[in-house]
Order: structure tokens, then sequence, then C-alpha cells
């Protein structure tokens, strides 16, 4: 396991969750993130400074990190009053270095040696990335804050997701795909952080050209009116209309019985269905699933002043279960090399 190479996609908490345990393992990992978001302290810097993203890459940039506590604590700390309210220092830390720099790629590389991060952290793209929403009845919506915000992507419900203008990959992160020995997907929003990054001119062409594995961390819930009653098969299935039919190898899916209490506190929010289940379970399939208890048992706490933090699951994957779970993944092929050798 310590020489492979692995690539993740995502955004967000998702990531975060994600790269806090691969950490933990002899990885060379590269995260690849989403540019497209544009809420909360994120998008208010982005208007105002003109600089790209800094929110999920600074999420990855500290689930990475091998500094101290307080640093990691610093890079997501929230002011509270003021000017600043509602504003990380990590995030005005990145953009401060971008500015420096000219450059928010060389930014994130620097960032990367002061908190001293293992492996790399690498934005989808150097371009702004602009998210349209397209709703059922045909309206767009623009930017992709309007998913967690807009009420009428939960009344009506959305159709698709493009970027406009298109924007081209950054060639780093085309680079680690190539290289990768597997390619891990989510978990994350669906529309928010997995697909911007598949929209990227040069992104999903790489991944199904790879040789690596692909394996996809399906998501525990669904959203009202972006993942309506969205089962395991409906997971791989949108995603495969970017990456090619087929290209999925595993999936990762939680086995541990929710909570009555916990699934109907989050039914109340985003209605019936909003547990992800499978529909077929002895179905033919060309790619495995692995069952597991990857949820995350301890109640999650809410930042003071999170402006979103009323959008974010309280259903969520354990770092360090998903972790265990994908390293076995990863070294599944050598043992069955190995046994086919002793057999």
């Amino acid at each position: 396991m310590k020489d492979k190479n692995i690539a993740t996609i995502g955004g967000g908490t998702g990531s975060y969750t994600l790269l806090s345990g691969l950490k933990k393992y002899p990885l060379n990992i590269s995260a690849i993130v989403s540019m497209a978001d544009d809420g909360g302290s994120t998008g208010v810097l982005r208007d105002e400074l003109g600089v790209l993203p800094p929110g999920d890459i600074r999420q990855c940039l500290a689930a990475l990190s091998d500094s101290t506590d307080m640093l990691r604590k610093l890079m997501g700390y929230r002011f509270e009053k003021g000017g600043l309210k509602g504003h990380t220092f990590g995030n005005i830390f990145l953009s401060a270095l971008e500015k420096i720099n000219g450059s928010f790629a060389r930014a994130v590389e620097e960032a990367t040696e002061i908190l001293d991060v293992s492996g790399e952290v690498i934005p989808v793209s150097e371009d702004q990335m602009n998210l349209r929403i397209e709703l059922k009845n045909r309206r767009i919506l623009k930017g992709e804050n309007q998913l967690d915000h807009n009420e009428d992507v939960r009344s009506i419900g959305i159709k698709g997701v493009y970027l406009k203008p298109e924007v081209q990959a950054y060639q780093k992160a085309i680079d680690r795909i190539k290289k990768a020995d597997f390619i891990v997907i989510g978990p994350g929003d669906l529309y928010g952080s997995i697909i911007p990054n598949l929209l990227v001119n040069g992104l999903s062409e790489a991944v199904r050209k790879s040789k690596a594995k692909v394996i996809l961390n399906c998501n525990l819930t669904n959203k009202k009116g972006q993942t309506d009653n969205f089962s395991l098969e409906d997971y791989v299935s949108k995603i495969e209309e970017y990456i090619g039919k087929n290209r999925i190898d595993f999936v990762t899916f939680n086995r541990k019985k929710l909570p009555e209490k916990l699934i109907k506190k989050y039914e109340e929010r985003e209605g019936k269905g909003s547990v992800v289940g499978i529909r077929e379970r002895n179905a033919m399939r060309s790619y495995r699933i692995v069952l597991a208890n990857i949820l995350q048992e301890n109640e999650i706490k809410k930042a003071k002043n999170d402006n979103i933090a009323g959008t974010r699951s309280f259903i969520r994957h354990d770092s360090g279960k998903l972790a265990k779970v994908l390293t076995m993944i990863f070294e599944m092929g050598d043992y069955e090399n190995i046994i086919k050798e002793i057999i």
C-alpha cells in the first residue's frame, strides 16, 4: 500500500472527512477540489476581492495538515463579531496568499509548505467556475450557493447543472489522475461538490482513460429537490453519465442501520426517501459494493456563526472507518494475486 497513488475528487465537508482518515496511512494523496463554491465566507471574498474560492481548499489543507492542533484550529477559526463576522481565518489567509503570489495554485502550494501538508491539494481549475442550475421548469439559477438557499430548488427540483463559461482543468489535476492507482470520488453533495469537478474540460476524460480503479463513496442521505429518493444505483448511474458507463469499480456503502429518531429528524427536513438505500440487492453489476459500518455515531456540532450551518448534514461518514475500508480495497488486488499464487 505504501507506494499507491490516490487521487480524490470532491469538495466541502465530504472531502475533509475522507482526507482526515486517509492521511493516517502511507499513501501518496492528491486531493482534487471543486472551485465552484460561492456561498458564505468564500462567496464574499470571491465577490469583493476577485479571488478564487478558498473554502473547500482550506478544509482539505486542514485535513491533510501535520501541523499542530492549534494551527489547524486557526485555519478553521470563524470570526464572531465585527466586519469579519462569518469569515474563517483560513479563507482570508489563502486569499491573501493568492494576492501576494498572483496565482491561486501558487498560493495553495505555499500554504501546503506552511501547514506541513501530507500530500497535495489541487484546485480542479485555475479559472473562475460559475455554476448554472437548470430547474425542471427550465428556469436557470446562477451560482452553487443557490442549491442550498433557493427554495425553488426544493419545491421545483433540479434538471441538471453546467458551467458558464466552460473552464479548463488545471494540468496538475490531469497529471495526478493519469498517475493514480485509485481514483476516489465523494462523499459530498452530488451537484455542489462532485459533478462540478466532472464538468471541467478534460477532467472526466482523464478519469475515463485512466487505468486506475475508481471508487465511489456513496452518500448516506439525499437532498430535497436534488437527489429525491436516490438509491445507490442512481448515484452510480448519474456519475457514470460523465466518466463513462461501467467506469466505477467499487462503491462503499453504509450497512449500519440509522436510529429511527435520526431518520425521522432528517426526513422532516428533506422528505421521505432521504436516506439512501440499495434498490436491487441481488442485481448483476459491473461494480462491487463494499458494505461496512462507516457511519459517524457521535453527535455533530455546528460551528458558531457558520452562515450555512442549517444546510449541512448531521448524518455523516466516520473518517476513520471510511479510510480503513478504503485501504482494504487498495490492498485487495495484492491479496488476490498472492492467494492465486498459493493456490
